[in-house]
């Protein structure tokens, strides 16, 4: 490997890996908060994708444009599952069965967009969609690196929320110690209910730095699901921290290894690492401490 080629993948990896932090960050909060598996996170990010594509089609405007639309529109379809379908589960057995739930919530968002827009697979066609600039001497396309500061700023935004607000405070209280929490004075239902709801406004923003840069189709949630469930788990689950961490980590090896073994089999790193975080640090490689201090 030739020093520009590798500086080319350090580069690329870095974006990447950014962009799966952010769309593991909903996940993470799922999972801190209510203890929820939400396999629907990754149909709700192609719904958001495909909700940025309509846009551009119908008003010729960038796609960012209609985070103004999709981001209260999903945390307000995040409220109405929390309250309607996710707390009327037990909780003696709600991570078992929010699986099941959101199984098929995931079923029903593929189906309806298979049949809204078709198995056709759409691509977002921008002014700048072929456009690269030199980052130091790498060439790099530049919706990779509006992918990357969309999830930057949105990532920033959601740590400034969690350490600097009331709310944010009452939401690590929630994911750390929910009968605690509960001591003090925390309504943690509708904490959960919002935190809940703000997991999913990420899937919006997520979604839509997603679809700049790919081609997506209805069944393409299937593809995602896997990589950021493993995200989540090695970086410890309910660890916002640790998922942003191993998120770089994976994307960054991810992009090293597919110079010598090609897209698919580069991808299959996310699962080697899945099974070794499962046998050798169940817990997650970069939870526990972080998780408490964030």
């Amino acid at each position: 490997m030739s020093g520009s080629l590798l500086l080319q993948s350090l580069v690329l990896g870095v974006l990447l890996g950014g962009l799966y932090a952010l769309l593991a960050a909903g996940l993470t909060l799922y999972f801190g908060v209510m203890r929820v598996v939400m396999l629907a996170h990754s149909a709700f990010l192609i719904l958001a994708a495909y909700l940025a594509w309509f846009f551009t089609q119908r008003t010729g405007l960038d796609p960012l444009l209609s985070l103004v639309f999709t981001v209260p529109l999903f945390f307000g379809i995040g409220m109405l599952m929390q309250r309607l379908l996710i707390s009327r589960l037990r909780p003696a057995t709600l991570t078992m069965m929010s699986v099941l739930l959101t199984f098929s919530i995931a079923l029903v968002i593929e189906g309806t967009l298979g049949f809204v827009f078709s198995g056709t697979h759409r691509r977002i066609q921008l002014p700048y969609s072929g456009a690269d600039i030199a980052v130091f001497g790498a060439s790099v396309p530049v919706v990779k690196l509006i992918a990357f500061g969309l999830a930057a700023v949105s990532l920033t935004g959601l740590y400034v929320l969690m350490k600097a607000t009331r709310f944010g405070q009452a939401l690590r209280a929630t994911i750390q110690h929910r009968e605690a929490a509960q001591l003090v004075g925390i309504n943690t239902d509708r904490i959960a209910g919002y935190g809940f709801a703000l997991g999913l406004a990420t899937a919006a923003v997520g979604g839509t730095g997603l679809a700049l840069d790919s081609t997506i189709y209805p069944s393409l949630h299937w593809h995602w699901i896997g990589p950021l469930m493993a995200i989540i788990v090695v970086g410890g689950l309910g660890s916002i921290p640790g998922a942003a961490i191993a998120a770089m980590v994976l994307g960054l090896g991810q992009s090293l290894l597919q110079i010598p073994l090609g897209t698919t089999w580069a991808q299959t790193l996310f699962y080697v690492a899945l099974f070794a975080t499962l046998m050798l640090h169940p817990q997650g490689f970069f939870g526990g401490r972080l998780a408490q201090r964030f």
